[in-house]
């Protein structure tokens, strides 16, 4: 691997180290170790390293006292630690180097780790991208979250439906984390408040006959990329506050005797618990309080450490809410704020509203989260009676600005029809509000948001999205990053718009070879995965088209499974027709209780399973679910990718991640003009993508004034009729009924105003036409290539070290730490 100059590395202490944590922890020799007790050996030893950064990075912060971000989250999808370390570390070549006269292959240690089960889709994705940005350009960050236990779930994929099993991904321990036991917080659920005045005659309030638990931190390193700095993911898990009741258990109540143990392990099990009924919409408001009460308390306890004006605190702290799950800081500030440091209100909301910064991430009204006042109020009294109080004041002023106005008030209040609504309280409180791509906020600021823009334009932002290009081509593609550097320099690693160079080779034949050769043994990996993992036979040379995301019906895998099961159609109809060889890939996971996702999934694997056994196609066509799709197979899919799907309904998908990571691998975006396609498009030219589709404005057009109907289409047009009576004829079902509530999505015949929601059939044939155009471009094998290296050379814009640099000067205003040289530390 090419790459910049690595700090100085010592193999033999490396060496002997790896071969001490063997005999230390486990009491063997390498040669009797299994592979994952050299995996934790091997981390083991890179963490000794890391471990002396993260002091040195952290006395450093202590000296020189730098305002500090902390990134609230629900979600950090992590993937693998100990690769990117190593990258970041610039140690790569030199362990690989090590492991290898240790007779060790680096390849199969790496694929002992588990991924860390804290984040699911590109919420947690952006977040995890963004704490190696802040980390690599030297900016002080916590990221704040919680220690699942078992994730949101491991997929299995058995008679082609999705079943979720725990991901036990601690079974083994975990290396790279480090139990913080001393920073420990009490967080309260329940009871009620009671209010008293003390004898400095002010009003002081207590929660009493509440339920408690303890929180307790576990620190990962965020290792930046060759400067020493090591910043931290703080993931709280949840103790009981006593192991428990001797009372109780004396008495023979059991139940509540483990009453605090249960409390804490069901905090900390899952992510995202099912919330389609009370008990779930429970759990996640105390998931996300429990978290977000412990950051807050932890990171006014750690200013007040080296300060002692709690009025300045907003001067040295920024909390960045990403998305509405962590929007409950904001009350729980003022409460800390008010309650411990016994500031007035006017004090209190003064350093809040400096301090809470929100990210909004969708477009879907569903995913604003509204909490029943009943549930809000039980489980957090006091936290309540503070966000009434903000609403009060809130909506005295909606009525200072629009007079007589109850339809503002209906729109804009916080609390109204018996709801909590924390999107409204995120920008009621906050000093900024950002969206994640250029169309996203413009259709914030127009539509969804619109009221709240109009009151306080000077609030909002774009922020649009990005992706670390250090684990996504320098580690996830280690052959086409060591094309990049060979052909302009190593710079991109810090700096991806020096990537742009490329622009040079993208018509210089030599160079198209090259690229190509390294796609396809990309795809030759990709190809062995899928047969190990699969068992299906797929073939390099065919076109690779990939659908990878959080499936979800906006998304529209639908659509895409339709359009396979019509090109069977054709093929079936047309044995003899020109038709290059295609690969569909698909990877997704749904929620546990999304009948429609779920549903879709089992019709992926049910039309693959005809059309991969169908001798009669010749293999021209194969369709592959791949399991459990996550970060470290991700990787891998982003550097075999021909084709990137991203067809979202327009004005649907914020931003998207996914779009970039195979922008950067040298695929050709397939996709509507939604999201951060828009600004893919704008940057590599619409000559070298494939866009087709309705746009955001059309969407939004029917959505609030009707005219679409589906049933027009079905009638009109027999390819798609062909298509949705398969759903139901027993093309892909012996059960005729099993994707009838497919079927009756797109066309429910009692009630068409409800039906094809996403606009499926309205897309339908603009999207064949694209693909039709996709088979033609990728013929001319000279003409793709010089495409899939301009993409690559286009990606410059979208490193998450761009988006993190405009928070920085645009929003927190951090200071920027160099450590001295010295200080960095390697093995």
């Amino acid at each position: 691997m090419i790459k910049k100059a690595s700090i100085k590395f010592d193999k033999e202490l490396f060496k002997r180290s790896v071969l001490a944590n063997v005999k230390n922890l486990y009491r063997k020799t390498l040669e009797e170790a299994t592979q994952q007790q050299i995996f934790q050996a091997v981390s083991y030893a890179i963490k000794d390293v890391v471990v002396d950064n993260w002091m040195t990075t952290q006395k450093e912060y202590e000296k020189k006292d730098p305002k500090m971000v902390y990134y609230m989250s629900m979600e950090f999808l992590m993937g693998r630690a100990l690769g990117n370390n190593l990258i970041n570390l610039q140690a790569y070549d030199g362990v690989k180097e090590a492991l290898d006269e240790l007779g060790v292959d680096l390849n199969i240690v790496e694929d002992q780790e588990p991924d860390p089960a804290l984040g699911n889709g590109g919420l947690g994705r952006l977040a995890a991208c963004f704490l190696d940005s802040l980390a690599t350009l030297g900016y002080a960050a916590y990221g704040c979250g919680i220690r699942y236990r078992y994730g949101m779930f491991k997929q299995e994929i058995r008679d082609g439906y999705q079943v979720e099993v725990p991901d036990n991904w601690l079974v083994d321990g975990y290396p790279f984390e480090l139990r913080r036991p001393e920073y420990a917080k009490e967080v309260k659920f329940g009871g009620w408040v009671n209010a008293y005045v003390d004898g400095n005659g002010r009003t002081v309030f207590k929660q009493e006959g509440y339920q408690s638990v303890k929180a307790v931190p576990y620190d990962m390193p965020i290792v930046g990329y060759g400067n020493g700095i090591v910043n931290t993911l703080r993931i709280w898990d949840a103790e009981p506050v006593e192991c428990f009741r001797l009372d109780s258990f004396d008495k023979g109540d059991y139940q509540k005797a483990v009453e605090q143990e249960n409390l804490a392990r069901n905090i900390v099990e899952v992510l995202y618990p099912n919330d389609n009924h009370y008990a779930g919409k429970e759990l996640r408001l105390k998931q996300q309080y429990f978290f977000i009460s412990a950051s807050v308390q932890e990171a006014v306890l750690k200013y007040m450490r080296s300060h002692d004006d709690i009025r300045k605190f907003h001067e040295k702290v920024t909390f960045q809410l990403n998305d509405t799950h962590p929007t409950v800081a904001v009350a729980e500030l003022m409460r800390v704020l008010m309650d411990d440091y016994y500031l007035t209100w006017d004090e209190a909301w003064e350093v809040t509203t400096k301090t809470c910064a929100y990210t909004n991430h969708t477009i879907m009204a569903e995913a604003l989260e509204k909490w029943p006042i009943e549930l809000f109020s039980r489980l957090l009294p006091r936290i309540y009676q503070i966000v009434e109080e903000i609403n009060r004041r809130f909506v005295i002023q909606i009525q200072q600005k629009y007079p007589n106005n109850q339809e503002k008030i209906r729109k804009m209040a916080i609390i109204y029809d018996g709801q909590v609504k924390m999107a409204h309280l995120a920008i009621a409180a906050g000093y900024s509000v950002n969206g994640v791509a250029r169309l996203h906020t413009e259709i914030l600021k127009n539509q969804e948001l619109k009221d709240f823009y109009e009151m306080m334009p000077e609030k909002f932002n774009n922020k649009t999205n990005g992706i670390t290009q250090r684990r996504f081509l320098l580690h996830g593609n280690p052959l086409l990053a060591d094309w990049v550097t060979a052909h302009v320099g190593d710079d991109w690693i810090t700096d991806l718009p020096k990537i742009s160079g490329l622009r040079v080779y993208a018509e210089d034949e030599k160079s198209q070879q090259e690229f190509m050769n390294i796609k396809y043994q990309n795809k030759v990996r990709l190809a062995r995965y899928i047969l190990e993992h699969n068992g299906i036979e797929v073939d390099p040379r065919s076109i690779f088209d990939v659908q990878v995301k959080r499936l979800h019906e906006y998304k529209r895998q639908l659509l895409n499974i339709l359009h396979v099961m019509y090109l069977y159609n054709e093929l079936k109809d047309h044995p003899d027709m020109e038709f290059y060889p295609r690969t569909f890939i698909f990877g997704a996971k749904a929620a546990a209780g999304y009948r429609n996702a779920k549903l879709t999934i089992k019709l992926i694997n049910s039309v693959a399973d005809v059309i991969n056994n169908d001798p009669a196609i010749n293999g021209k066509i194969k369709v592959v679910f791949i399991e459990n799709y996550r970060v470290s197979n991700a990787e891998w899919i982003f550097a075999a990718a021909d084709v990137s799907e991203q067809i979202s309904t327009a004005s649907k998908e914020a931003s998207g991640t996914g779009n970039m990571k195979f922008m950067l691998n040298g695929a050709l975006t397939l996709g509507t003009m939604d999201g951060a396609n828009v600004e893919i498009v704008e940057e590599v030219g619409a000559e070298h993508a494939f866009i087709f589709g309705l746009s955001s404005d059309q969407v939004i057009n029917y959505e609030n004034y009707g005219g679409y109907n589906p049933m027009e289409y079905f009638n009109n047009d027999q390819d798609i009729r062909r298509v949705l009576m398969q759903l139901i004829n027993g093309t892909y079902s012996r059960d005729t009924e099993l994707f009838r509530p497919l079927y009756n999505s797109l066309l429910n015949t009692q009630s068409t105003s409800k039906a094809d929601t996403y606009f499926i059939l309205a897309d339908f044939k603009s999207y064949a036409d694209a693909q039709r155009r996709v088979e033609a471009a990728y013929r001319d094998e000279k003409n793709w290539a010089k495409s899939a290296i301009l993409n690559v050379a286009c990606s410059g814009k979208f490193t998450s070290d761009r988006t993190i640099q405009e928070y920085v000067d645009e929003i927190w205003h951090l200071d920027k730490v160099v450590l001295p040289k010295k200080e960095v530390k390697t093995k």
